[in-house]
């Protein structure tokens, strides 16, 4: 789309009604780029539907919408997808040839390596990394030079990007386990609760997201036909709150195996999870599972792996496999196997 032809700003929609929490200073970071770039930053904001006397309000926010507007019409009108971040301008489809070059990976974790990798060949300004260590997969950012008046918007905005770009690759939210920043921590470090769910930390470098290494090893759902589509406008700078999460059996299975003998109530393992307690509900049923079948099918694996290696008595095993009593725990084990604990480990060692 040329610059120049941008539609004038009574033919654009309307912005949806979502809440106003991306940060001003990140409006402020793409105004100061059209400013030195010698492009007046005024019909772009109104475009984007923000007032452009509120920009100098620091405690102001903008939606969603108007901030992945404002930066798809400034990218395209100062011809740089990085938005003044960088020595050189990476120009209107940088970002698209990187997704182009990831989208035949046959995983999320080669797609991420070759994101990185070639995100390189565009800039030495920063580098990417990707690290998988000890279950946890992280998505690391150093700057090479002083970042000056965007040293918080660009790494916000790359990983943000990569985390998004991630999403999509393989149709799936991936919840964050944490984010870490160099720099101190800003007025409206509360946003960052939106923009990185989950624990993030200040003045700790390098920059990073961090989330479960297994997503790493989940094909990719996209073709070039759904990338053709996605890239006819700008990447968007926000996560899409993805309904689908291809491993949350296995999160909440691994959780619940991780103390088995704990309560486990819904509203516990959806905090640990990052989730609320009718997300986790609701996407577990998507996924033909509920929390107390899988409570059910780990108690059972640790109960028959505990009969079948120790010699613990059965109301111990019956403790360390999750129930309150030994009666209880005797019925369920009925209900699955049709044998009593103690007939189950006396046939399993001495079979007929």
């Amino acid at each position: 789309m040329n610059p120049s032809l941008a539609p004038p700003a009574e033919t654009v929609p309307a912005a949806p009604a979502t809440p106003a929490v991306t940060p001003m200073a990140f409006v402020q970071a793409i105004v100061r780029a059209c400013q030195q770039a010698g492009r007046d930053p005024v019909p772009l904001l109104l475009q984007a539907q923000i007032a452009p006397q509120e920009v100098e309000n620091p405690a102001a926010r903008v939606t969603a919408w108007q901030f992945e507007r404002l930066s798809g019409l400034a990218m395209q009108a100062l011809d740089d997808e990085a938005l003044g971040w960088f020595h050189r301008r990476l120009p209107w489809g940088s970002y698209g040839l990187l997704a182009r070059a990831s989208i035949s990976s046959p995983t999320l974790g080669v797609a991420l390596q070759r994101w990185c990798r070639h995100h390189g060949l565009l800039t030495d300004d920063i580098s990417l990394h990707l690290e998988n260590e000890g279950g946890t997969a992280t998505l690391s950012l150093t700057a090479h030079r002083d970042l000056g008046p965007y040293r918080e918007f660009c790494p916000v905005s790359v990983l943000r990007n990569a985390h998004g770009l991630a999403c999509w690759f393989i149709d799936s939210r991936i919840p964050l386990q944490g984010a870490q920043f160099p720099f101190a921590r800003p007025a409206h470090h509360d946003a960052y609760a939106v923009l990185f769910p989950g624990p993030t930390r200040f003045e700790t470098g390098p920059a990073a997201i961090r989330f479960d290494a297994r997503y790493l090893a989940l094909p990719l759902q996209r073709d070039e036909a759904a990338l053709r589509q996605m890239l006819q406008r700008a990447l968007p700078l926000t996560v899409l709150q993805y309904r689908r999460d291809r491993l949350l059996v296995q999160r909440v299975r691994h959780a619940l195996a991780a103390d088995p003998a704990a309560a486990h109530s819904a509203e516990a393992l959806a905090q640990r999870l990052h989730l609320s307690p009718r997300t986790l509900h609701r996407q577990l049923k998507d996924e033909g599972a509920s929390l107390q079948g899988l409570k059910d099918e780990v108690r059972r694996e640790r109960a028959i792996a505990l009969l079948h290696r120790t010699d613990r008595p059965i109301k111990q095993v019956a403790h360390e496999a999750g129930f309150t009593n030994d009666k209880s725990f005797i019925r369920a084990f009925r209900g699955w196997t049709g044998q009593s604990p103690a007939e189950f480990r006396r046939n399993a060692r001495h079979p007929a």
